[in-house]
């Protein structure tokens, strides 16, 4: 005997609350005040629902956008650095506060993106390092700019990243 296909219950018809849904959401990883509306949201919670739930859930200091965005910005720096330009689309994609992105974006000033694009140059030039030379100047420049880095910076950092290898 088959068994029926049915859809998936919506979070209020299991009886969950708000608050139980915004906790299970949250446990995967940190997440935004608008990331967890739009769960609420598709959850079928009422609008109401789903302002408290959020108030509470900042006040618990358990959703922070400003929290959100440096953890995230710090964090990708340190993994994949990535150009000032690109984190802001991607905390953009994850609908962070603007304010937030802003104060966020602040500590990546001018010689932390230089030392990061250097980063991802040498780590390319070495990854690259048996073509001809100006196949894998090309190689890495392109590697920097899909990272959002402009050309100018790409081929500064390709230059002292090659200078620091040469030494």
């Amino acid at each position: 005997m088959r068994k029926s296909m049915s859809k998936p219950k919506k979070a209020t018809e299991t009886g969950r609350t708000p608050m139980d849904a915004a906790l299970r959401f949250l446990g995967a990883r940190a997440r935004t005040v608008r990331e967890i509306e739009r769960h609420l949201d598709a959850c079928e919670y009422g609008e109401v629902e789903v302002y408290e739930t959020v108030e509470r859930l900042k006040e618990l200091g358990l959703v922070n956008d400003l929290a959100f965005a440096n953890e995230f910005v710090r964090t990708r720096l340190a993994t994949k650095p990535i150009s000032r330009a690109h984190l802001r689309e991607q905390l953009l994609a994850h609908e962070t506060a603007q304010d937030a992105i802003d104060e966020a974006l602040q500590q990546v000033d001018e010689e932390t993106q230089q030392r990061s694009a250097i980063s991802v140059a040498d780590k390319y030039a070495r990854q690259y390092a048996r073509l001809p030379q100006e196949e894998r100047d090309e190689m890495v420049i392109r590697r920097l700019l899909s990272r959002g880095y402009s050309y100018d910076e790409a081929r500064a950092a390709l230059r002292e990243a090659v200078q620091e290898t040469e030494v």
